[in-house]
């Protein structure tokens, strides 16, 4: 933003240097006029103007996602909250820079200015003596020899002699036919805006000028130019200016308005001079585009630069950046940015070298800002210092064996399986061109994503690509990646040319006019949505998934909601019915329908939950429960909870003893007999089995309505020191069954504690459940 005001300053100079130079002199009046209002508009307006010949076009992978719309404050995320207090940082609103604040305060001091002067106006036009001439309002000022004008008001003293005030009432009558108020009221906002800048104060002060000069070439032909020069050079002058209205007494101006009047007027050939305007205006734009392809440059060198690194060096590169930001003040949630916690990014299958490494010096920063936080409190345990390393140990050796990692089919599948937070996942091999069994596949988690209330979206990928599906009704295309052909309706996602606005439809891209097509439904829903509707639903986040049809005439139809109550299904309605009418969506140049589909998210605030006797005395536990204790919110300390039971599991995992690497296994009662290492070993795994086979609800995964085919769920436990089973963990394809799982896991008895060198360990066992959903109707 400074930057963009400093080239608004820097063209109004240049505009300004030309005049003077070339054109002031000038008998060219109403085009100096036209000149000084046109490059001022044009000033403001260069710095954000690009030219897209100038520019560099490149093409990246991007994620097709339409974003919830989030109306009123957006809480936190537990992550957000977790690793922000990790690293001694106070996850907040930031701060307002302090150039704003004083942009700010000066623009109120400079409206009240304005606002004075305005209410001076009306109390000298309403205190004095007025009468009507036509449409015309002749004020006459008391005990004064002022004249001038504002709007179709024009203010004459008393003291004025009367053989002058009809030379004077022309002048003044020239302004006002002129609109000349108009020009000086333009600037008088521009000086409102920029206090700062002194040149909008030369640009009203030459345009005052051209004001004067205009109506003097007018009126001295009705009066003659002695009887003017009289008028102007006999005042003894009591004059109370105010910058938005035409004086015809100002000291500064009669001598250039007499050298003026005296002036012969400029040749037609002076007229060249304001081609001037046009390589200037070019330059500009020559300059503010270039300059987005400098940037693009240097970006393209960096990133060029980055590659002749090892990732060591550029983990480093990255951690130094990240501490910089902190230091010059930034933000938890700038820095994540930064760091790219994204959204976008947690949905991506395969990360990109950067995003990886960076994301490693992202947790060393956490893990270290830990550390010195609890050493400068004086609370620094071991516990902290085991967490704190534990964030720091890599999993994997560098960039390349985390990709070789990802390509496996164990990656995908374990990708798949990790459907938390209601995302549904699919991996395939080529996104543009699935397999029938991809196919098959993918219809099927269409259907589990529109009848399972659980399951918020779904993320399909190749690795490469990505795109996301935030709801689904079944007479959607599912066609999603597929160029459409014939086909009327074409999804959001993948229109050529989709549905926009006026204001959207001079972007250069589609994607850029996507984006700026759903900021504005964004804003129209959070603008108009009714939240107290949901005030007496149960207190956490509500979503109402809307979808409907831009037609080809643009107006929006077949409306249709799905929300926790009837009433916010009707509100969403509401709302969405009152959308403008949209330019329609085009495919190969064709107006077609486009279905749109958002999801809309508020929070119902919870009534009276108090919190503050949450327990503090564990270390990530204190200051992840200050966060809750902030923001009030049952479900997010609940959230918050599970994170640090995931955290404390970790931690406890990464001590314990793989089963197949223990010395003395872990001994199940009903195989106390059996002495040899192997049998004991396999008489465990199988009464695991046994005990699992017997009690899990198989009748439970076809009652879900999941696709049909084979199904895992991978399962990992601890049986502890004392022979317990604890830090049981389930990955499945959906909620039930992991809490299935570990229901059943429960169940299993207290072992005879594993020996390690002769000491007792704990052992951490890992159990893959595979079974079958049959397709009822075929059977």
């Amino acid at each position: 933003m400074l930057y963009s005001i400093l080239q608004i300053i820097a063209f109004q100079a240049l505009f300004l240097l030309i005049y003077d130079m070339f054109l002031k002199r000038e008998t060219f009046f109403n085009y100096n006029r036209a000149y000084l209002i046109i490059t001022s508009v044009l000033a403001l307006v260069l710095p954000f103007l690009k030219f897209p010949q100038l520019k560099t076009m490149t093409t990246e992978d991007m994620v097709i996602h339409l974003p919830e719309v989030f109306i009123g404050t957006k809480t936190p995320t537990a992550y957000n909250i977790q690793t922000a207090e990790l690293a001694g940082i106070i996850l907040e609103e930031p701060p307002t820079p302090l150039w704003k604040i004083i942009a700010v305060t000066g623009i109120v001091i400079a409206s009240l200015i304005f606002l004075i002067k305005i209410t001076k106006l009306y109390w000298l036009k309403h205190t004095n003596p007025r009468r009507w001439k036509g449409n015309i309002l002749i004020v006459n000022l008391i005990k004064s020899s002022a004249a001038f004008s504002f709007f179709n008001t024009i203010f004459l003293g008393e003291q004025i002699s009367e053989s002058e005030k009809p030379t004077i009432y022309e002048h003044e009558l020239v302004h006002i036919k002129e609109f000349h108020t108009v020009d000086l009221l333009f600037f008088e906002v521009l000086r409102i805006v920029f206090w700062f800048n002194p040149l909008v104060f030369i640009y009203q002060n030459r345009i005052k000028e051209l004001h004067e000069y205009i109506a003097d070439a007018k009126a001295v032909k009705q009066s003659g130019k002695a009887e003017y020069y009289t008028s102007l050079l006999n005042q003894v002058l009591d004059v109370k200016q105010v910058s938005f209205t035409n004086t015809f007494f100002n000291k500064s101006l009669i001598k250039k308005r007499i050298v003026m009047l005296q002036k012969s007027k400029s040749k037609q050939l002076h007229l060249l001079k304001y081609a001037l305007l046009i390589p200037l205006v070019f330059g500009m734009l020559i300059y503010t585009s270039t300059e987005v392809r400098a940037q693009q440059k240097e970006t393209q060198q960096e990133q060029a630069a980055s590659q002749e690194r090892t990732d060591e060096e550029l983990i480093k590169k990255y951690y130094d950046e990240i501490v910089t930001m902190k230091k010059a003040g930034a933000n938890f949630t700038e820095v994540s940015d930064y760091a790219g916690f994204s959204e976008e990014t947690r949905l991506k299958y395969m990360l990109s070298r950067e995003e990886f490494l960076k994301s490693i010096a992202f947790n060393r920063f956490v893990a270290d800002g830990n550390i010195q936080r609890k050493s400068e409190d004086g609370t620094l345990t071991q516990d902290d210092i085991n967490l704190s390393q534990f964030m720091k140990d890599r999993k994997y050796r560098d960039y390349q064996e985390y990709k070789t990692y990802k390509n496996t089919k164990e990656a995908k599948e374990y990708w798949e399986l990790s459907t938390h937070d209601g995302v549904l996942k699919l991996f395939v091999e080529d996104l543009a061109n699935k397999t029938a069994q991809e196919e098959s596949k993918f219809n099927g988690l269409l259907k589990q994503l529109e009848s399972d209330s659980y399951f918020k979206k779904l993320v399909v990928t190749d690795g490469t690509q990505t795109f996301t599906i935030d709801s689904y009704t079944s007479n959607n295309t599912s066609k999603i990646i597929q160029e459409v052909e014939e086909h009327i309706e074409v999804p959001f996602s993948v229109v050529e040319e989709s549905p926009t606005l006026p204001e959207c439809e001079d972007l250069e891209s589609n994607f850029e006019r996507k984006n700026c097509m759903n900021k504005f439904v964004n804003k129209h829903i959070g603008k108009n949505f009714n939240t107290s509707v949901g005030d007496n639903l149960s207190p956490g986040r509500k979503r109402v998934f809307v979808q409907f049809k831009i037609d080809t005439d643009g107006s929006v139809k077949d409306i249709v909601a799905r929300g926790p109550s009837p009433m916010l299904e009707e509100e969403a309605k509401r709302v969405i019915a009152t959308l403008p009418k949209f330019i329609p969506g085009k495919q190969k140049g064709k107006a077609v329908i486009v279905p749109f589909s958002i999801p809309i998210v508020f929070q119902v605030a919870s009534k009276g939950i108090d919190t503050t006797n949450v327990d503090e005395t564990k270390n990530l536990k204190e200051a992840l429960y200050n966060s809750s204790n902030k923001s009030n919110k049952k479900e997010l300390v609940e959230f918050l909870k599970e994170e640090i039971k995931k955290l404390e599991k970790d931690i406890e995992r990464s001590g314990a003893v793989p089963f197949s690497e223990v010395e003395v296994a872990p001994i199940h009662p009903d195989c106390e007999s059996l002495s040899n290492t192997i049998e004991l070993k396999d008489c465990l795994a199988h009464a695991i089995n046994k005990l699992v086979g017997k009690n899990f609800n198989t009748d439970l995964a076809n009652s879900l309505g999941l696709p049909t085919g084979q199904k895992r769920i991978f399962t990992q436990f601890i049986i502890d020191k004392s022979g317990n089973v604890t830090n049981i963990v389930a990955r499945g394809p959906h909620p039930k069954l992991e809490e299935e799982t570990v229901r059943v896991l429960k169940l299993l008895p207290k072992f005879r504690p594993a020996t390690q060198e002769g000491e007792v360990v704990a052992v951490s066992y890992a159990l893959p459940i595979v079974f079958q959903i049959h397709d009822i109707k075929k059977d």
